[in-house]
């Protein structure tokens, strides 16, 4: 049966599509998902699970490419820099899979192949792997007063350095 989603011409329309795909899918895999208010985030959702938050992009394609799929990673001005976002999922439409990869993995890229039908493929270990979003190591960060101090636990003061 073919995905309704291969009807949708329009790329915006699309892309809308899929965003509303991964947010059902990533419900029936017991996360929570928030989207951001507006035009201007760099990330797409924020998905929560057991109290820790991700970033995630989303894209989709439908372009068969030589037994596989060819999958856009890049914004509309270029590859992505920096830490924009923690993950990438990639919807192949016709396939109904997901790949849930790293940005680490994708990061300067253009664009990627996934091959859904190879076990050993390059990014065939995030094909549904689902699991990648339930667990990343936190991020340490520290909190100063205005006045450019830091309370210590015996409650003396200290200047930052």
């Amino acid at each position: 049966m073919e995905n309704r989603g291969m009807r949708i011409k329009h790329p915006k329309l699309r892309g809308e599509w899929a965003e509303l795909r991964f947010m059902a899918r990533a419900a029936e895999q017991g996360l929570q998902v928030t989207k951001p208010w507006g035009e201007t985030a760099k990330y797409d959702f924020a998905v929560e699970h057991a109290g820790q938050f991700v970033r995630v992009q989303v894209k989709s394609t439908m372009f068969k490419d030589r037994g596989g799929y060819s999958c856009t990673v890049r914004g509309s001005r270029g590859p992505y820099k920096g830490d924009p976002f923690d993950f990438v999922a990639a919807y192949l439409i016709p396939e109904d899979v997901w790949y849930i990869i790293p940005a680490e993995r994708i990061r300067g890229q253009g664009s990627i192949a996934l091959y859904p039908g190879l076990e050993k493929s390059k990014y065939g270990m995030y094909k549904e792997a689902w699991e990648l979003l339930r667990g990343r190591i936190e991020r340490i960060e520290a909190c100063a007063d205005f006045a450019g101090e830091l309370e210590t636990a015996g409650g003396v003061s200290g200047a930052l350095l």
